[in-house]
């Protein structure tokens, strides 16, 4: 195969659309050619960078698709019983019905301006100077642009006085700050390294390969590698395991990430860890993987270390 024709085929080759044939011929090619080979890793290093990137949602997004759903329920259920009316509902009511008529038409709308600019200078006049100091902590954790509070309005019904009572829930996000060794912030990051978002898993596993000597962040870190779906956060938790390659916990999942991992990235890197602290285990599985390992980086590199531990590729 050409060089031309190979490049073509990567992207296929890496996330294993190619056929049997086509795998081997572009592995048989990028094995004698260094500029094929780096491509195959730029690919890999690509990859790795789009598994991290993560479409946010505006934060908005949530409270919007709640209250549409609240406002299509609302609109489906039983009609209630009016309210009494009070005093300045009676005065809109008498005004709406002064203006209906024929004289007063023409005159309804600028009118009817002037009386909301009106309505509303006393209004803000009045809130000002006698509303309570609950209400205004209320209405500054609802309209205030700079704090972290998050209102999901759950009903709003008419009372008998003629007001209104409005059901809210409130959020409340916050930042804590802290050193690696407080355990309040270990604490959180062992949570964050298994939220849904990849990409706060994958700044959490990188910042907790700092503390890989403390259990629970090592068990966190196996329970990462064994279980995470996105294979930059299996990575990273791999990095983080460096420090611990000799450990037999460490080494049993290395061996299953060597057996069961589908990425070649994750189980080229296992296996130097596994390389690093040499046992006759090991020897005696990579020599079992070699023969039925399709990727041809993979097979390489495990009959590299097999040579290199003056071991025979295969059994005999």
């Amino acid at each position: 195969m050409t060089c031309d024709s190979v490049l073509k085929l990567v992207p296929l080759y890496y996330y294993g659309e190619l056929t049997p044939d086509e795998e081997e011929r572009v592995e048989e090619h990028t094995h004698g050619c260094p500029a094929c080979a780096r491509e195959v890793a730029r690919q890999r290093t690509l990859a790795a960078a789009l598994d991290r990137r993560q479409a946010v949602a505006p934060p908005t997004l949530l409270d919007d698709c709640r209250s549409d759903l609240m406002a299509a329920v609302q609109g489906g259920a039983p009609r209630v019983a009016s309210p009494v009316k009070g005093a300045w509902r009676l005065f809109l009511d008498a005004m709406a019905a002064s203006w209906s008529g024929s004289g007063m038409a023409r005159l309804r709308q600028p009118i009817g301006a002037l009386a909301l600019i009106a309505i509303g200078f006393f209004a803000a006049r009045l809130v000002n100077t006698a509303a309570p100091s609950n209400t205004g902590a209320l209405l500054t954790s609802l309209t205030s642009p700079t704090d972290d509070v998050y209102s999901t309005v759950r009903s709003v019904q008419p009372d008998s006085s003629g007001g209104v009572a409005i059901s809210l829930d409130e959020t409340r996000r916050k930042v804590v700050k802290g050193s690696m060794s407080d355990g309040n912030i270990q604490r959180l990051l062992l949570a964050a390294a298994h939220e849904d978002n990849p990409a706060v898993r994958v700044e959490s596993v990188d910042l907790l390969r700092s503390q890989s000597g403390s259990t629970d962040v090592r068990d966190a870190l196996l329970n990462v590698l064994s279980q995470d779906t996105n294979a930059a956060v299996r990575l990273k938790a791999l990095e983080g395991l460096k420090p611990l390659a000799a450990d037999s916990e460490v080494r049993k999942t290395l061996r299953n990430v060597l057996l069961a991992d589908d990425n070649v990235a994750v189980r080229m890197l296992a296996i130097d860890l596994l390389v690093a602290n040499r046992d006759d285990n090991m020897v005696g599985m990579m020599q079992g993987l070699v023969q039925k390992e399709n990727n041809n980086s993979v097979r390489l590199k495990m009959e590299k270390a097999l040579r290199d531990m003056n071991a025979s590729p295969g059994r005999f």
